[in-house]
Parts: structure tokens; sequence; C-alpha cells
């Protein structure tokens, strides 16, 4: 079932609002567009139709001024010929085609109507179909600076992301530098410790080969 049941639904039709209330405006911008174009189809037809009548009617037109103006002459003939009869007939048949003559152009004055109100139509149904395309433009390049705008809100997402795990990255190096740099100390420490005590072990053990051989010179000297 179409949008519009008539032609001046769609050319009376509030665009702005009907898409403002749709729950998908792009559907039915497409929708509106397509049986614009439908409608804008079958009102050229109708103009096609009526200019290809027009222009028969205009030859049956020349055709009866033609015969009128035949029958005219004929009946200026027979007069002049004292044939008052034969004049009576010309004229018979020349108001005949006379009158088929005020019908046509009856009839052509209505086709010409006819025609100007289609022309009408389709100047205002382009119109409206213009603007519908314009409002689908309008919507399309919406659609896409929203999804150049997600697409980049998402990258800066990733890049904070990244940023964050960077970040932390450098966070732990440091705190991984500040344990090298205890675990050093204490290993310098340690190191010093030991050192200092095998020192002492060593002084002792020097001070114990003093004594020994201050002993054995004090024997030596008593056994001399």
């Amino acid at each position: 079932m179409g949008l519009f049941t008539r032609f001046t639904d769609i050319v009376n039709a509030n665009i702005n609002s009907m898409l403002d209330k749709a729950e998908q405006p792009e559907k039915m911008i497409r929708l509106i567009i397509q049986e614009m174009e439908e409608t804008l189809v079958e009102v050229r037809a109708t103009a096609a139709k009526n200019i290809a009548e027009q222009k028969t009617h205009t030859r049956r037109i020349k055709a009866a001024n033609a015969s009128v103006e035949h029958w005219h002459s004929k009946a200026q003939l027979a007069l002049t010929k004292n044939r008052e009869d034969l004049a009576k007939s010309a004229l018979s048949q020349k108001h005949k085609y006379q009158h088929d003559l005020t019908l046509l152009e009856q009839e052509g004055a209505q086709i010409a109507e006819f025609l100007a109100t289609v022309q009408n139509d389709a100047m205002k149904l382009q119109e409206k179909l213009s603007e519908a395309k314009r409002r689908q433009e309008a919507l399309m390049l919406r659609q896409e600076s929203a999804q150049v705008r997600l697409k980049v809100r998402e990258q800066a997402a990733i890049y904070n992301i990244e940023e964050a795990m960077s970040k932390f990255e450098r966070y732990q190096q440091k705190i991984d530098r500040v344990e090298a740099q205890v675990e050093a100390y204490d290993f310098t420490q340690l190191n010093g410790q030991d050192q200092s005590l095998q020192a002492q072990f060593a002084e002792l053990e020097q001070d114990e080969s003093v004594e020994q051989e201050l002993e054995a010179m004090k024997k030596q000297a008593v056994s001399a």
C-alpha cells in the first residue's frame, strides 16, 4: 500500500513532518521518492496521451476550417452562375462543417486547459520530488557524519586504552628499576659484611700464628 492515495496527497504532504515522526527516516524517504517518481511517470504518460490527442484535434480543426472555406467558395460560385439551389446546398454543407468546427474548437480548449493543469501538476510534483531528494541527501550526510564521529570516538577510546597500557607499562618499569636498586643495595651490603667477617677471622688466625711463633722462640731461648 502506498504512502499517498492521490496526487494532492503528495503535493500537500509535509515531508519534514513525516520524516520527523518516522522510526526509520531513511527507509521512509526512499519510499516517498519511489512513489513520487512513479506518480510523475503516470502524470507524464497522461500528458503525452493528451498532447497526442491535441495534435489530432488540431488537424481536425484545420480540416473543418478548410471544409467551411471550401463550401463557402462553392456557394459564391453558384450565385455567380445564378444557381441559387446549388448555393443553398453549399451553404448547408458549410453550416454543417461550421457546427463541427465549433464543437472541435470547444473540445480543443478543454484539452488545452487539461494539459495546462497536467503541466502545472507535473511541475508541483517535480518540486516535491526535488525537495524529497534534498532531504534524502541531508539524511545521508547526517548518517555519514554520525558514522565518522562514531569512528573517531572509537579510535579515541582505543588510543586511551593504549595510552593507559603504555602508562602502566612505564610505571611497572619504574617499579622494576626501584626494586633492582634495592636488590643491588642488599647485595652490596651482604657482600661487605662477608668481607668484614673474613677479615676478622684472618686477623685472629694471624694473631694465633704470631703467638705460636713467640712460644717457640721462648722455648729455644730457655734451652740455650
